[in-house]
């Protein structure tokens, strides 16, 4: 009896293990065969590098390039918010905050996480647009820095979680040895627990920019929805996952501009599936470099 239950259960925990690749498998499916008709018409590359989105001419054009772009820059410039807040706030609650502050900060940062996208959006609409257009004199406070300044705050949680989930699995006996030699404290924590750490951190920075790129509500709100190439943080842009949401209500089912919507769907999980194999194959190599892989 006891070696029929543990079958069971072995049974239940594997198709549970299966079941989320299966998932996966459909959402690539019904992407892939939804966006099939705007890859034969317009053509895969035309819709990549294509410099023009107008869905309502006559005829229709559905060039993304502007959409990649402005999602590239806003990821870019989410990253030069969160990475140094996110990583820097692990370094510290890990190896500088006292009992006290860990109790407060800590909680502090993870509550950023539990805070729903939209509240974001709206704090970035009402509060931080109206400012940079008041600060910089700018025609309007909805650009690609309103929308990077607002998911780099989002992605902080990510970053500095992970981060320093990563610093506390570093062996006690590294920083031992470090101190051991005659380093002091910075040294020890910039040489031997940054780059023993150098996995999940780099992991988090990825998985922080994966966050940031798939962000849809806030920069609906704060982007400011104008589909061209960006030249400036301080235009109005629109990201693939806002055109999205914007025009997926407009478009009937089944037609060109529906077909190019699941194609800019299509594209943005391939960047996210790039971006989260490049963290495993960045983890897997500081493992083995560490020797601490199994």
């Amino acid at each position: 009896m006891r070696r029929f239950k543990d079958s069971i259960y072995k049974w239940i925990f594997t198709a549970l293990a299966f079941a989320s690749l299966i998932f996966l498998l459909g959402i690539v499916i019904v992407l892939f065969r939804e966006a099939l008709p705007a890859l034969k018409t317009t053509g895969f590359l035309d819709l990549v590098f294509g410099k023009s989105w107008y869905p309502t001419y006559s005829p229709p054009e559905f060039g993304i390039l502007p959409l990649i772009l402005a999602s590239l820059w806003v990821t870019a410039g989410a990253m030069a918010v969160c990475v140094p807040l996110g990583v820097g706030s692990a370094l510290y609650l890990h190896e500088l905050a006292s009992n006290r502050q860990k109790a407060i900060l800590k909680p502090a940062i993870e509550l950023l996480a539990s805070i729903p996208s939209i509240v974001f959006g709206f704090f970035g609409m009402v509060v931080v647009a109206p400012f940079l257009q008041e600060t910089f004199n700018l025609p309007t406070g909805l650009t690609a820095f309103t929308a990077s300044l607002i998911l780099g705050i989002m992605a902080i949680p990510t970053i500095a979680s992970i981060a320093e989930d990563a610093l506390s699995y570093v062996p006690p006996s590294f920083k031992e040895a470090s101190y051991a030699l005659g380093a002091n404290r910075w040294q020890t924590l910039t040489q031997v627990v940054i780059p023993a750490a150098g996995s999940g951190i780099s992991t988090a920075i990825i998985l922080g920019m994966s966050r940031a790129v798939g962000e849809t509500m806030t920069v609906l709100m704060v982007a400011g929805g104008a589909a061209v190439i960006p030249h400036s943080f301080f235009e109005p842009v629109r990201p693939m996952t806002s055109t999205i949401a914007a025009e997926m209500g407009e478009a009937a089912t089944g037609s060109p501009h529906y077909a190019a919507l699941f194609a800019i769907g299509l594209i943005l999980f391939l960047i996210t599936l790039v971006f989260n194999i490049v963290a495993e194959i960045i983890s897997k190599r500081y493992r083995m470099k560490l020797g601490l892989s199994r």
